[in-house]
């Protein structure tokens, strides 16, 4: 959740002198979002970060899209999608429209090169695994189930300290917590499912006092570029604002409950321009004493639902495993499948984690998803045949 922030070396009004030890300048950088509208931050660099070597291209292949037809709800094996490499070159799209593309990536290689997004917001769940990022604005460490949201812009390497399995989402704006869960003031409210200090933003480094020739992957909006820079990008010795990459763990996720099943809103995390994105997490069932545990029969009129399957028993749905995804579709009812309703009752709590996302545009399936595809899925709602 942004908020103000401040770290190192400031000077008492932005856009005046600030000089260093020997006299020279500092560069203030101004990193900004929706032009001059949105959140922002302002970096104090040892040397302005416009000093640039080389521009080449970076041929960096765009995800094979097709249309979800015939339309019908679906499941993708995603853990037997193969990946390698880094981060950024790992990434293996799954799905995708205009607002955003979905992707799975596991690797082990730390970046040997920064990367930038200029499209919009990224938004990573870590499945698995733990590491951190090396941003301008300081380090931030992630742990399995962590969010890590980093803004249009950013530039950032992630160095894995073991293997890690992400989920990227790849969005087309900002990534930014619900407004029914804000007050008038921008705070998070008394009936939010987190709290700001659940948040954890960049740890400022020591600035990295280097020339040579450092490499920035830029990309964004079906343009890219390798940039060479003639000093390290992570050479800050202060910043403020409120436009800053940031984690959260589903630890901190106090999920909402109730007498009766509640539907998807109540599990909001995040949302982004046409889509929303929500968590279940280990929670107490409804207590009302005729309550039905698992969700009811739900036709999605008006968008796609994305469901990722991180751990747990996931008691409405059968035939699924880690990192599956399922792909429940606008124009086709989804709900528990045969038998889960009665095996449910009695149940007073949940051990499941997933992550979900709805779109508000049809979403396109990539060519990896397809070929890890659960071809039988859309008839596993029908009763078994007696013998």
């Amino acid at each position: 959740m942004p908020s103000y922030l401040r770290a190192g070396s400031l000077p008492a009004k932005r856009h005046i002198q600030f000089r260093r030890p020997n006299g020279g300048l500092y560069a203030e950088e101004l990193l900004s979002t929706q032009g001059f509208e949105s959140v922002y931050s302002l970096l104090y660099h040892l040397r302005p970060p416009t000093a640039t070597l080389d521009v080449r291209p970076w041929s960096r292949p765009s995800p094979d899209f097709s249309p979800n037809e015939p339309l019908r709800n679906r499941h993708f094996l995603t853990q037997r999608i193969e990946t390698s490499g880094d981060a950024i070159s790992a990434r293996a799209a799954v799905l995708g429209n205009a607002d955003v593309t979905i992707a799975v990536a596991e690797f082990t290689e730390p970046m040997a090169y920064f990367y930038r997004n200029v499209r919009g917001d990224e938004l990573l769940f870590v499945h698995r695994g733990s590491g951190y990022l090396q941003t301008p604005l300081g380090r931030l460490d992630y742990r399995a189930h962590d969010y890590l949201v980093i803004p249009v812009g950013t530039t950032y390497a992630v160095y894995p300290s073991e293997k890690t399995r992400m989920l990227v989402y790849e969005t087309s704006g900002p990534v930014q917590v619900p407004r029914r869960y804000r007050n008038e003031f921008g705070q998070l409210a008394e009936h939010a499912p987190y709290y700001e200090r659940d948040f954890r933003g960049p740890v400022l480094q020591e600035p990295i006092d280097e020339l040579g020739a450092f490499e920035i992957r830029v990309s964004g909006k079906e343009r890219n570029a390798i940039y060479t820079v003639a000093h390290h990008p992570c050479d800050v010795v202060g910043w403020d604002g409120y436009c800053y990459p940031y984690a959260f763990n589903l630890e901190e996720f106090a999920p909402i409950t109730g007498k009766l099943h509640q539907p998807p809103p109540a599990h909001a995390t995040f949302e982004a321009p046409g889509a929303a994105f929500c968590a279940f997490v280990p929670r107490l069932f409804d207590y009302h004493p005729l309550a039905i545990p698992v969700p009811y029969n739900h036709s999605s009129v008006d968008c796609d639902e994305v469901l990722y399957y991180v751990s747990g028993n996931f008691m409405s749905r059968r035939g699924v495993e880690e990192s599956s995804i399922t792909l429940h579709t606008a124009g086709a009812p989804h709900g528990p499948q045969p038998g889960a309703v009665e095996q449910s009752l009695g149940k007073k709590s949940t051990d499941e984690i997933a992550v979900m996302i709805d779109t508000f545009s049809p979403l396109h399936i990539a060519r990896a998803a397809s070929e890890v595809e659960d071809q039988d899925y859309y008839r596993s709602w029908l009763e078994p045949t007696a013998t």
